[in-house]
């Protein structure tokens, strides 16, 4: 009976070690942050761990020199480069605690080991109906009534 009591002993201690090392991750994950700043320097960007936009800096000048349009899609590749940094960053805090050969981006983005065509939307779940070619099955315009069947008004 010791002997398997041993076992349970040690399987508890790998399990509070795991969880240890577990939460040490979360934390350092919860520091990791980005920031990207524009050529120009008018926009800067910062992203946290998962590649999610944390902070945005947009200068005055930005909006004299820039159109609408185009100062939006300056703040839209600057906080890209953000995610990207930050998203790596975050991979190297993750990887140590992974197994090897798992890949801590794909993890972080929640695709994991899924492949590309796996990753593709299903048609059914975008638009609630299958593409069929029973195009014929429109009910839409119909009377189903009889005229015949309605008292005809005097």
């Amino acid at each position: 009976m010791t002997e398997h009591r041993a076992q349970v002993d040690e399987l508890l201690a790998d399990y509070r070690r795991s969880r240890e090392r577990l939460a040490a991750v979360q934390r350092e994950l919860a520091t990791v942050s980005a920031s990207v700043t524009s050529d120009d320097g008018l926009v800067t960007a910062t992203a946290g761990a998962r590649g999610v936009l944390t902070g945005l800096v947009i200068a005055d000048e930005a909006y004299r020199r820039y159109r609408p349009a185009e100062l939006s899609a300056q703040v839209v590749r600057t906080a890209g480069a953000a995610a990207v940094r930050a998203l790596a960053a975050a991979g190297e805090v993750l990887a140590p605690a992974l197994p090897a050969g798992s890949d801590p981006q794909a993890l972080l983005l929640g695709t994991a080991d899924l492949g590309a065509a796996e990753l593709v939307p299903d048609p059914v779940a975008a638009n609630g109906t299958a593409d069929t070619d029973d195009a014929d099955e429109s009910f839409e315009d119909q009377n189903w009534l009889e005229d015949a069947e309605w008292p005809r008004p005097r």
